[in-house]
């Protein structure tokens, strides 16, 4: 089974803003993320549901303030009609009310404008680890369905995630470390790589392995402990 919808598995985003300029700079931002593709960018409701319509799309970037209706309002109608598209929400409304409807009504991430590059990214990466663990057939395990959940759950990267004494930046350096390298490494290596302690780097593993945003491996040699190695997922 193969993760996107797109060729080569690519996930299909559709953007979908009232803003000309914001959509663009939103789309471009997709384009950066290796795994996705852009299907297209809609300007309002009745754009959006017509290219849903005709084109295979895994994912809607969408938000809230449309000029013929609410964000909240199309997805309601996506669901009626039969459409099971992923939702995101980009959008300036953060009130209590429409980020509660948005949970309610199907929307797995929420992402408050204005927000940076990594802020998106965050939330796509954790999409990819979503559709990553959805892979298969069959029952699920316990270990299965805490990844399943959890996906979404580590995919943001701002302060407020982390856990107290931990750095925003420190937790990027390994990421960027682990997302650049060829293979599995081990926290000696990651250490090396971002001069960092060994000690630092594997406290930042065990925190990435435990959000699901690394996995953890064992490798063993002829004698002593098994090394633990670990991978960007």
């Amino acid at each position: 089974m193969t993760l996107g919808s797109g060729p080569g598995g690519l996930l299909e985003v559709l953007v979908v803003d009232d803003d000309i300029r914001v959509a663009r700079v939103n789309a471009a931002y997709v384009a950066k993320m290796a795994g996705f593709r852009v299907a297209g960018q809609s300007h309002s409701a009745a754009e959006a549901l017509a290219v849903l319509e005709t084109t295979p799309v895994d994912l809607v970037l969408l938000d809230h303030y449309l000029p013929d209706e609410t964000g909240l309002s199309l997805v309601r109608r996506l669901r009626q009609l039969g459409h099971h598209t992923d939702i995101i929400m980009v959008t300036a409304a953060r009130d209590i009310a429409t980020v509660q409807a948005a949970m309610r009504h199907g929307a797995l991430q929420y992402l408050v404008k204005p927000f940076t590059f990594a802020g998106l990214r965050a939330k796509l990466e954790g999409y990819a680890a979503l559709r990553r663990a959805l892979e298969g057939d069959g029952e699920a395990g316990q270990d299965q369905v805490d990844r399943i959940f959890g996906a979404l759950g580590g995919a943001s990267a701002g302060p407020a995630e982390l856990p107290k004494g931990h750095s925003v930046l420190t937790a990027d350096l390994v990421r960027e470390v682990l997302r650049g390298a060829e293979g599995p490494l081990s926290a000696q290596e990651v250490a090396e790589r971002s001069s960092l302690s060994r000690q630092t780097a594997q406290r930042y593993l065990k925190l990435l392995e435990r959000t699901g945003r690394v996995r953890l491996s064992l490798k063993y040699g002829e004698t002593g402990r098994p090394e633990h190695r670990y991978v960007w997922v």
